[in-house]
């Protein structure tokens, strides 16, 4: 569906946002990507945006009473877009319920963990610490706590022992832009169903 509308919310490099502008230009998504929202106006992404022809709406936090003010701002931009999926792409602020409960059932993160394992900042430091031998990205629905919604899919990224950081970081990366855009593309055609804590994902046959 050319006309299912994407609305993505990113703060830094934007190369999640890229793949998933590469995917709605080469037929893969089945959907637009209508708006980048971003805290950071300086940030990598809106050039990225601005290179791709999508409309930006831009925003300075501290020039805002509070997170409801300048989400109350946002809404209206959304909705005035007839957005049909929040997607979060690195976007470094935790929503409040003014976008959350709006968008219940439409609002996703992507996030470098195999989840409920090492939630919030640092996921990869996290891992490596640990000393896990499998992580891996998960893509899940955003519900208001931190990296707490229901699970939508994974892919697991394998750590070697002679790994880095920057390796693993590597390869999180690559399995985020394969797994992104294939969600997404869920739900434009109407795939993901929610119940619950339990996700399905119904193709067509």
């Amino acid at each position: 569906m050319a006309n299912y509308r994407i609305a993505v919310f990113a703060s830094g490099e934007g190369s999640n946002f890229q793949a998933l502008v590469d995917a709605a230009r080469n037929g893969g998504l089945g959907a637009s990507i209508d708006l980048l929202v971003c805290d950071k106006p300086a940030a990598r992404v809106v050039q990225r945006a601005q290179d791709a022809g999508v409309e930006c709406h831009l925003f300075t936090p501290k020039n805002y009473d509070s997170r409801e003010a300048y989400e109350a701002e946002i809404m209206e931009v959304l909705e005035s877009k007839n957005i049909d999926l929040v997607v979060l792409a690195g976007y470094m602020r935790l929503l409040t319920s003014v976008v959350v409960d709006r968008y219940a059932g439409r609002l996703i993160n992507i996030h470098p963990s195999l989840l409920p394992a090492f939630a919030g900042k640092d996921a990869i430091g996290q891992a490596l610490e640990y000393g896990v031998k499998i992580t891996g990205v998960t893509v899940h629905f955003v519900d208001g706590g931190m990296d707490t919604g229901p699970i939508i899919a994974q892919h697991p990224v394998p750590i070697l022992p002679e790994d880095t950081a920057e390796s693993v970081s590597h390869s999180i990366h690559a399995a985020e832009q394969q797994l992104y855009p294939e969600v997404v593309s869920w739900f434009a055609q109407g795939w993901v169903q929610l119940e619950g804590r339990q996700v399905t994902v119904k193709k067509a046959d």
